[in-house]
C-alpha cells in the first residue's frame, strides 16, 4: 500500500453495513466490523491485515474431523443427541480437566453446549433466577463484549470494573465493596483474559474464591484459552504446572471450555461447561419456583435452560471433541504446542507495531510483562481507541476498541491469529505510512 484507501469509498461501504461513516467504527460490533472489512476488501481489491476478530488461524484438528467423519458415516445424524452429552464426551472431558487443570469433576457434572457462547447465555439465565433480589452479574474485565450483550438481551444488570487497577490484594477491597450490595448473582472472567493476555494468578484466584463463597455469588471461569499462557509449560497431561483455577478456592463455580481455540475447531461450535459437584447438587429457591421442582441446579441448567436453547449440541460434533480430548489426555495431542504459534505471531506483531510508534496498551501482568498470545492491545500516542480505528481502516489495518471491553484504557485490540508470515512485511511498510501522517 502506497498511500491510504479512498475515503469516500470506505465511508460509503460503512454506511450500507449500518453506520452513519468511518468514524462509527468504534461502536460497531465485532460482526459488524467484519462485514465492513470484507465488503471493502471485494470493492476495492486490498488485502486487510485482520486483527478485529478472534478466528482461529490453524487447522481443525484432524483428530476431530475423523472422528466426527466416521460418527456420521455410522448414522447419528439422523439421531438426537442426548441433551446431558453422549457418554464418551462426559467421560473424555472429565478425564480432560483432570489432566490439565488438575480438578475432579464427574461426568455427570459436565454438559456439551454449542460453543461457549451459548454455555454463558445458559449461565447468564441461571444465575439471575437462583436467589431473590439477585440480579447482576459482576465482570472482572476487560473481557469478552458480547457476553455483556447476552445480559443485556435478557434484560439481566451487570456491574464491572478493570481488573488492571485492583490486582493482587487490592483485588479483596475492591471484591468486597462490591458484593457486600447483595445484588451479585454471579461474576466472569477469562482466564488467560481477553482481550488483554493478563492472567489471575493464584493470590487473585484466592480471594476471587474466597469471596465468592463469604457472598455466596457463583464464579464463571471462561476457560476459553486454557493452558495458553505460554510463559510456562502446561502440555503435558497429569504433570505440574497446571491451568490455575478459582476451583480450587471455592466450590460456587463453574467452567466454560471450548474446542474453538483450543483445537481450532471453531466452525463445530462445540464446548462443554463444567459445573462443581457441589454447585451442581445445589437447590435453589428461585430456580424451585419458575421451574415448580426441587430447584437443583444441574437438572434445571440441564433440562429447562439449555434445553430452551438447542435440543441437544450436535451429534457428530460430540464425537469430535471426545476424541480431541482423549487424545490430548492420552498425550497423543499436543494442543497446548499447537497454539503455541500464536505467541510467535504476536512476539512479531508486537516488535513492528513498537518499531513503528505504537505502544502496548496492557504491558504489564502485575510484576511482569504480559505474555504473548491470541490477543495484544495496543495504541498510538495520545489517540482514544475509537480515533485510532477510524485513521487505521483507510490503511488495511483492522482491530476492536477497548471500551466494549470494558476497559479503563484508551486503544485496541489486536487478534494475531488470522496473520500470515507474507504480512509481516506490508504491516510494517502500513504503519509507517500511518506514523507519517500522524
Amino acid at each position: 500500500m502506497e498511500r491510504p484507501l479512498d475515503k469516500q469509498t470506505v465511508d460509503n461501504i460503512c454506511i450500507a453495513n449500518g453506520l452513519r461513516n468511518a468514524k462509527e467504527l468504534g461502536a460497531a460490533s465485532i460482526r459488524q466490523f467484519v462485514s465492513v472489512v470484507k465488503d471493502i476488501e471485494a470493492k476495492m481489491g486490498v488485502e486487510y491485515i485482520r486483527m478485529e476478530i478472534g478466528e482461529p488461524g490453524l487447522p481443525a484438528e484432524q483428530i476431530g474431523i475423523d472422528a466426527e467423519h466416521e460418527a456420521l458415516l455410522s448414522g447419528v445424524g439422523s439421531k438426537y443427541p442426548l441433551i446431558t452429552g453422549i457418554e464418551p464426551l462426559t467421560k473424555e472431558a472429565s478425564r480432560f480437566i483432570k489432566a490439565f487443570i488438575n480438578i475432579d469433576i464427574p461426568p455427570v457434572c459436565i454438559v456439551p453446549t454449542v460453543g461457549s457462547m451459548q454455555g454463558a447465555f445458559a449461565a447468564f439465565t441461571a444465575l439471575s433466577k437462583v436467589q431473590e433480589g439477585r440480579d447482576t452479574i459482576l465482570f472482572i474485565d476487560p473481557g469478552f463484549p458480547v457476553q455483556k450483550i447476552q445480559c443485556k438481551v435478557q434484560g439481566i444488570r451487570i456491574e464491572s470494573f478493570d481488573v488492571i487497577d485492583y490486582r493482587g490484594k487490592a483485588l479483596e477491597a475492591k471484591l468486597e465493596e462490591v458484593l457486600s450490595s447483595g445484588r451479585i448473582s454471579g461474576m466472569i472472567y477469562s482466564n488467560p483474559n481477553n482481550p488483554t493476555w493478563m492472567c489471575l494468578n493464584e493470590e487473585e484466584l484466592e480471594i476471587i474464591g474466597r469471596m465468592a463463597t463469604k457472598h455466596d455469588v457463583i464464579v464463571i471461569e471462561d476457560l476459553a484459552y486454557l493452558n495458553m499462557d505460554f510463559r510456562e509449560d502446561r502440555s503435558k497431561p497429569f504433570e505440574p504446572p497446571y491451568q490455575p483455577s478459582v476451583a480450587r478456592y471455592t466450590n460456587n463455580c463453574m467452567h466454560l471450555l471450548s474446542a474453538s481455540k483450543m483445537f481450532s475447531y471453531a466452525g463445530q461450535r462445540v464446548a462443554v461447561v463444567a459445573l462443581n459437584p457441589t454447585l451442581a447438587d445445589r437447590c435453589y429457591e428461585g430456580l424451585a419456583k419458575l421451574f415448580n421442582n426441587d430447584g437443583q441446579f444441574r437438572r434445571n441448567f440441564i433440562f429447562n435452560i439449555l434445553y430452551a436453547l438447542s435440543s441437544g449440541v450436535p451429534h457428530s460434533t460430540q464425537y469430535a471433541l471426545a476424541a480431541m480430548f482423549r487424545a490430548a489426555s492420552d498425550g497423543k495431542l499436543n494442543y497446548v504446542e499447537h497454539t503455541r504459534e500464536y505467541a510467535r505471531r504476536a512476539e512479531r506483531v508486537k516488535e513492528i507495531m513498537i518499531k513503528n510508534g505504537f505502544h502496548i496498551v496492557y504491558d504489564k501482568d502485575c510484576d511482569e510483562t504480559v505474555g504473548d498470545g491470541f490477543f495484544f492491545t495496543f495504541g498510538y500516542k495520545d489517540m482514544t481507541g475509537e480515533q485510532l480505528i477510524n485513521k487505521l481502516i483507510y490503511y488495511g489495518i483492522s482491530a476492536i476498541t477497548l471500551t466494549p471491553t470494558g476497559s479503563s484504557r484508551e486503544g485496541l485490540r489486536g487478534c494475531v491469529s488470522m496473520i500470515s508470515d507474507y504480512q509481516y512485511d506490508e504491516l510494517d511498510k502500513r504503519l509507517h505510512l500511518f506514523s507519517q501522517d500522524y
